[in-house]
């Protein structure tokens, strides 16, 4: 019994070893994941104490639920929850099939030139940080700004605005500038789904003499759903995330009704007023609401379609 045993393992070690450079770069990913996902969750143990950024965490005082309660008992948290939402499923809405539909839309493209200029201004965007495009954003919505000019120029508005101090324009300026940036680079993994489906299929259905959008809809489509599937359940598993960076960048006093999402709020009263206990236990409640939210996105999904993360 002890010989299968050594060989399979003399097997593994050989393709370990022609492996050998996949592996370690595979290694330093799990030991980046180790070090800057899983060792900090020791800190969630402050949520259950009354620590206050002095000394060891272990040493500070045991409070249990208290900080738990006092979320219940905050009167910002409602609006803070309703933002948050209200953000998130508008940006899942109306942002996730955006990529799709430009994947699709792509492939039908016919001058592969023409497509890689396409895919490379879409792509732009993605590569600027949050801090560039918000400066960017900031002069454009200026009431002096080149959109008031433009909106002035064509006769819709009659005095020039300042969109970012009205709280109304906050949630759709947010949403539209997340789409911008990132509908181009969202749509990679459906062009490289809908570039590995057999051209036999398309062929086939030429034949039997469907349209573009025909085989769009027939064929492109159903050959994707698991991909869809899968980014779907993703997505609504960090429907709590509103994008920290870009409404740090956009948010101001003036708009802060429509601004003050969980991570922001998280943010000013950990780092900003120094309750660390409190934030800490914010931020675990979020966790455990996202991760139901993912279970059940990954239930429904496999009962659906049979496509599901796990």
């Amino acid at each position: 019994m002890r010989k299968p045993d050594n060989r399979r393992r003399t097997s593994l070690l050989r393709k370990f070893y022609g492996q050998r450079y996949l592996q370690v770069m595979a290694l330093l990913g799990v030991a980046w994941m180790l070090l800057f996902h899983y060792a900090p969750m020791y800190g969630i143990v402050i949520a259950f104490k009354q620590y206050i950024g002095i000394g060891d965490i272990k040493n500070a005082p045991w409070v249990g639920w208290e900080h738990f309660k006092s979320i219940f008992e905050d009167d910002m948290m409602l609006q803070v929850i309703r933002n948050t939402l209200g953000i998130s499923l508008l940006k899942l809405i109306i942002g996730f099939p955006i990529p799709i539909v430009f994947a699709l839309f792509l492939n039908e493209l016919r001058s592969l030139r023409f497509n890689r200029i396409v895919q490379t201004i879409t792509y732009l965007p993605h590569f600027l940080s949050w801090v560039i495009l918000g400066g960017i954003l900031i002069s454009w919505l200026a009431d002096v700004g080149v959109v008031n000019d433009l909106l002035m120029g064509l006769g819709l508005i009659k005095e020039p605005v300042f969109y970012l101090s009205e709280p109304k324009y906050f949630w759709g300026i947010v949403i539209a500038s997340d789409i911008w940036k990132e509908f181009g680079w969202s749509a990679i993994i459906y062009i490289a789904a809908i570039a590995s489906i057999s051209p036999e299929l398309y062929e086939a259905a030429t034949i039997d003499g469907a349209s573009r959008f025909q085989r769009m809809w027939y064929v492109t489509l159903p050959s994707i759903k698991g991909t869809i599937s899968i980014l779907f359940i993703l997505s609504v598993g960090s429907i709590l995330n509103s994008n920290f960076d870009q409404i740090l960048v956009l948010k101001n006093q003036v708009n802060e009704s429509m601004s003050s999402v969980i991570d922001i709020y998280v943010y000013e009263i950990g780092i900003k007023q120094g309750r660390f206990s409190y934030s800490a236990a914010v931020g675990l409640v979020k966790g455990l609401i996202a991760l139901f939210l993912l279970l059940l996105a990954n239930s429904f999904s496999r009962r659906m379609n049979q496509s599901s993360l796990f």
